[in-house]
């Protein structure tokens, strides 16, 4: 089966079309703004398609096929990931105009942390809160952390402890325990967590509170702010983690100071999800950033000695595609994964619809 895999996240449009093998057939990477059915028709005929759905809410924690049902449950809950829900649903209408006739599956960013035990799942809010509204932990990037999970096991031989790290410009860990998620940095939406290229992660939500009370700011800016405005964009004035590298190396205030943060945060969540594991076999790095920036793994395992990661300077600095780069000998592995969340889509599609 020929899988359409159509990959829409916060700040760009990825579109493969994967071989029944698991074969890369064909791809095209669109900026906002992009012709997709110009697009779809240079990749050639799929048999079926796989679209990457950020929030799947407490309904939908397996794959699914499209239906017009479906799709008007997935706009009732834009509200909780504005970021990717709708450029989602945007290029699902696009690629159902264009191929009617080829059935469509969604999968699921929330469903591989579906199973997060309750310790890891619950707010500590009113009961009543809880009861009333689906107020939990639902954790997101699962489709990159299973893939890198699972990658990581196969390069191994079995570890069972793994720390995903999901870094690209939206950016969360994920503790996996025998292949299960057990833990994860995001929570009821994609802002919590760790710092991001534009989103700020973590903050007191008491400073909200004073925002919007306190200062002539509405709601609606400070989303945006949230959302848009904050992370490296916010500390250095750019979201690239390209420039905030180069800005830093040249003694730029502000860089250096974002930089210093996102490496703090990094380092701090790494330590909780290995404490959620027990302890750490393997600690992985995946996405843009984790694929790309030999820096950010350096000093992020800098300091984490305690947790057994070392890493070998050299292999660190030539990692391309799958690559070990931890030091030998050191206690925990260390691993840089190719970001496939085509083939993990390619496999949920052909599994729902055999």
């Amino acid at each position: 089966m020929r899988v359409l895999v159509v990959n829409a996240g916060s700040s760009s449009l990825k579109l493969r079309l994967v071989g029944a093998d698991d074969e890369l057939l064909g791809a095209s990477d669109l900026e906002p703004g992009d012709d997709v059915e110009a697009a779809l028709a240079g990749l050639g005929d799929a048999d079926a398609s796989g679209h990457r759905v950020v929030h799947g809410g407490v309904r939908f924690v397996d794959p699914v096929v499209i239906d017009d049902a479906v799709v008007a449950a997935l706009e009732e809950l834009t509200a909780l990931a504005p970021l990717h829900q709708p450029p989602a649903l945007a290029a699902l209408a696009a690629v159902r105009r264009a191929a009617p006739q080829v059935p469509a599956v969604a999968c699921f960013d929330t469903a591989f942390h579906a199973g997060l035990p309750d310790a890891a799942a619950t707010y500590a809010l009113p009961r009543s809160w809880r009861t009333r509204w689906p107020l939990r932990r639902y954790g997101f990037h699962g489709l990159s952390h299973a893939w890198a999970a699972r990658r990581a096991a196969e390069m191994l031989g079995g570890a069972r402890r793994i720390v995903t790290c999901h870094l690209g410009a939206g950016a969360s860990l994920a503790a996996v325990l025998d292949g299960r998620s057990v833990d994860t940095t995001m929570g009821f939406t994609p802002l919590e967590g760790l710092v991001m290229a534009t989103r700020a992660g973590d903050v007191d939500p008491g400073l909200l509170m004073w925002l919007l009370a306190e200062t002539d700011l509405s709601q609606a800016e400070v989303a945006a702010a949230l959302g848009h405005e904050s992370g490296l964009q916010g500390l250095a004035g750019t979201s690239d983690m390209r420039e905030v590298l180069a800005a830093a190396a040249a003694g730029a205030p502000a860089a250096v100071l974002a930089l210093d943060v996102y490496v703090h945060r990094l380092r701090a969540g790494i330590a909780a999800m290995a404490a959620a594991l027990g302890g750490l076999d393997a600690l992985v790095f995946t996405g843009r950033v984790g694929e790309l920036a030999p820096e950010v793994r350096s000093r992020a395992a800098a300091g984490l000695g305690f947790l057994g990661v070392a890493l070998d300077d050299a292999a660190n600095a030539a990692a391309a595609g799958d690559a070990e780069i931890g030091a030998p000998g050191a206690p925990a592995r260390t691993l840089v994964v190719e970001s496939r969340e085509d083939v993990e889509i390619a496999r949920a599609v052909r599994a729902a619809l055999a």
